[in-house]
This record gives structure tokens, sequence and C-alpha cells, in this order.
């Protein structure tokens, strides 16, 4: 996957907000994809050492589900942990291991938050934004926006809001199971992302990220060395 630079990601807290505020003039919040293909998920773990970050991303076809791509990206982190700027931390070593996938994706769904964010700019909006690509969060806990409890069975939702503005949805997976919180990345709207993300769900995560998060588990002991995380493609 080629990808050209945007912008750099070695930036101070004042050069990342001013750039976050940029990008959020380009998001997209309609559907622009007309038919999903192929889904790519991604997540980014910490294996050990307090400045090294382990990106993968792992292709699919959906809705089936077959593996079609896979690759891993060891990296150093300079970038700071700090709410709402989780992109310039994690999106460089994310990046790093998309480009070693061959081919192109209809659908990026990452581990963090898209349009539910204070500037509107979480890690999913700004990954779509940069790569050009339609981009869905599906996020394990709560960043931004109010919203009511959604029922306790499967499918129900409420929506996340920023005053009167609907920024996301809180989404029940499974039957009585802690709901996701779900909002567009870039180029899909909120109820497209809604159902996607329900679709790929067999339990609480939906099954792309929870495969991604079970590779990064996989790999933390044995791929400490850099000479095995070069990348790796999975059989097409």
């Amino acid at each position: 996957m080629k990808i050209p630079p945007l912008h750099p990601w070695n930036v101070s807290v004042e050069e990342a907000l001013r750039i976050q505020n940029e990008l959020r003039e380009r998001v997209v919040l309609r559907d622009q994809t007309e038919r999903i293909r192929t889904v790519t998920a991604v997540d980014v773990g910490y294996p050990g050492p307090e400045k090294m970050a382990l990106g993968c991303a792992i292709t699919f076809t959906y809705p089936d589900l077959r593996v079609v791509g896979k690759a891993f990206s060891l990296q150093e982190v300079s970038f700071p942990y700090i709410p709402g700027l989780l992109a310039f931390r994690e999106a460089p070593v994310i990046i790093s291991a998309l480009q070693k996938l061959e081919g192109s994706s209809d659908l990026l769904i990452v581990d963090g938050q898209g349009y539910a964010h204070p500037r509107y700019m979480g890690l999913a909006t700004h990954l779509g934004i940069y790569l050009d690509m339609s981009s869905v969060g599906c996020a394990k806990s709560h960043l931004w926006g109010t919203y009511g409890e959604p029922a306790p069975n499967k499918g129900s939702y409420e929506y996340l809001r920023d005053g009167e503005q609907v920024v996301g949805a809180v989404l029940r997976t499974k039957d009585r199971v802690t709901p996701v919180f779900v909002s567009s990345g870039h180029k899909i709207s909120l109820e497209r992302s809604i159902r996607v993300i329900l679709s790929l769900c067999k339990f609480r995560i939906p099954e792309p990220l929870r495969i991604v998060h079970q590779e990064l588990k996989r790999m933390r002991a044995p791929l400490l060395s850099t000479s095995t995380l070069t990348g790796r493609r999975h059989p097409l």
C-alpha cells in the first residue's frame, strides 16, 4: 500500500493541535464506497520497552472474513501519551504496517475514536484523511460526548452527542455486554458504520479487531527482536 506523506508526525503539541484543527475541515461523513469487499483492521501494542510500539494491520475479505494480508511494524515512539492526540503517537507505526500490505482496502477499522473527539479528529478520522480512505472507529471506552445507556439487547444503540450534534453511537454488540463506542472516521456515514461494526461482531469486539489484538499478544514475546518485525504477509 503506497501512502504519500500528508504532514509530519514528529511535531510539538501546539503543532499537533493546529494540524488537527486544519484537517477536520476535510472530514467527510457521507458514504463514499459503494460496496465493501475488504476491510483492514489496525491496532497498536506496547511489547515491553517503554519507547517501542508494535503495529499490526490485517486485511480480511468482507463479509466472510478470510485473511488475505497481514503485516507488522516495530517503531520507537517519540510523541507522549496525551488524550485527544493519540494519532501522533500511534498513527506512524500503523502507517508503517499498512505500507507493507499489498493492494488497498475498502474500509479501515480502527481500535479508537473517529469523529467522537473534542476536535472531531480521533485516530480513525485522522488515519482516514491521511490515507484518503473510508474509516470507522470502534473504541472500548468513552472519550467524548454525552449519551444514555442503550437497551440490553444486541443491536441497540444510543447516539453520542456533543451538544446538539451527533458525533457517534454507543452500540450493544452482544446481549447484556458492555457497549462499544462507534463513530465515523472518514468517507462513511454513522448509520453505515453501525451496521458494519454490528455485522462483524461474534463477541463484544468486532472480529477483525479481536483477531488483530490476539496477533499483537501472540507476537509480544517472540517478536521483541526488530529482525523479525520487518514485516510479514499472510500468503494470498
